[in-house]
């Protein structure tokens, strides 16, 4: 005898716990998940920065010899009062302002440039950026201050005095404006980023959605 308004096979239905479980699939809508990302080895990438930036600094030097030797120098004589300007109205102290700022503009790219084509393989990094924009920075400080060393000294009284009266003589080599030492790091920076743009390695473009797994119907 069965309950009245019960279907006649509800009594046939097994129990819920006999109901076979089927693995959860995939959703065909959606993109496949990327990947999990490498993280690099911390060793390689110090050692990467650290040679960076020494080769900043290595080309530093050779970029404060070239200042000392392609600046316009500042002429002075001493006369029978006092020690006077050649020529009043030069320009030549912008012109050393400009001439490190050249110099520190195509070592800048010329750093970028090496840096980008032997790290272009390995993808570049962080590392590189990085001793890139210390060594630029450290390159130009070893340049302005080579260069003002190397040049003629600060003691215009002792200058004239072993130049002699009437006998012309250069002022000591300076640098006006203290912001061209920003020149260097920031063109190598600009630099580093165009050429990682346009040339740079290329990470793997995800699969499109609809490449995915698709929908099967599990069998009973």
């Amino acid at each position: 005898m069965t309950v009245p308004n019960t279907p006649a096979d509800s009594a046939a239905e097994p129990p819920r716990d006999s109901v076979p479980a089927y693995p959860a699939q995939p959703d065909p809508y959606l993109p496949p998940p990327m990947p999990a990302r490498e993280r690099r080895p911390l060793g390689p990438e110090l050692r990467i920065g650290a040679l960076t930036t020494l080769a900043g600094v290595a080309v530093g030097a050779l970029a404060g010899l070239l200042w000392l030797w392609l600046a316009p120098r500042v002429m002075l004589v001493a006369g029978s009062d006092a020690i006077r300007y050649v020529d009043p109205e030069g320009e030549q102290r912008a012109g050393a302002d400009g001439t490190f700022a050249l110099i520190a503009l195509a070592a800048g790219v010329l750093c970028a440039l090496a840096a980008f084509l032997l790290t272009r393989r390995r993808g570049g990094g962080i590392a590189v950026a990085v001793g890139l924009a210390i060594g630029g920075l450290a390159g130009s400080a070893l340049a302005w201050q080579l260069g003002t060393r190397l040049g003629p000294g600060t003691d215009v009284i002792a200058n004239a005095k072993k130049a002699g009266q009437g006998v012309e003589f250069s002022a000591a080599l300076e640098l006006g404006a203290h912001g061209a030492l920003l020149v260097w790091p920031m063109a190598a920076m600009v630099t580093l980023l165009a050429l990682s743009a346009a040339f740079g390695k290329r990470e793997q473009d995800p699969l499109p959605y609809w490449a995915g797994p698709q929908w099967q119907q599990p069998q009973a």
